[in-house]
């Protein structure tokens, strides 16, 4: 599935489209430059499953947990990583195993511990405003 999105205000829809076209996965992997706007759709599909809290980039704390009416949420940020046995000092694997929403940013980061069946969300930049997302499960 391919969403051109124009602008900010198109980006609610596009979160809906990707929530409701896979309704039984979980985990999520964000592939895109920097300031291409991962963590912008994020808060966006946040929006989407209902979360209360204050939704923002985890790059320093490499994992946020949000609640929802879906269970919690779990939001990475693995740029800061230098090697994948960083993700090991935290337990990923009780967070991408557990049955509950994961949106993964920069997971090029830690290619080896993937969940097989995640789906791949890619954004490329068009120009300032329009972006280009790529969504396929793995």
């Amino acid at each position: 599935m391919e969403i051109n999105v124009k602008g900010l205000e198109d980006l609610k829809e596009a979160a809906s489209r990707i929530i409701s076209s896979y309704p039984n996965d979980r985990i999520f992997l964000f592939y895109g430059t920097m300031g291409a706007g991962k963590t912008t759709l994020i808060n966006e599909l946040c929006q989407c499953l209902h979360v209360q809290d204050h939704t923002s980039s985890p790059t320093f704390s490499i994992v946020n947990e949000y609640a929802s009416s879906n269970g919690p949420i779990f939001h990475f940020d693995f740029y800061r990583l230098k090697s994948e046995s960083e993700a090991f000092d935290f337990g990923y694997e009780e967070y991408f195993y557990s049955g509950n929403y994961c949106f993964v940013e920069w997971p090029e980061k830690i290619p080896n511990l993937l969940p097989t069946n995640a789906i791949n969300v890619t954004i490329d930049i068009i120009d300032p405003q329009r972006r280009t997302i790529a969504i396929e499960k793995k």
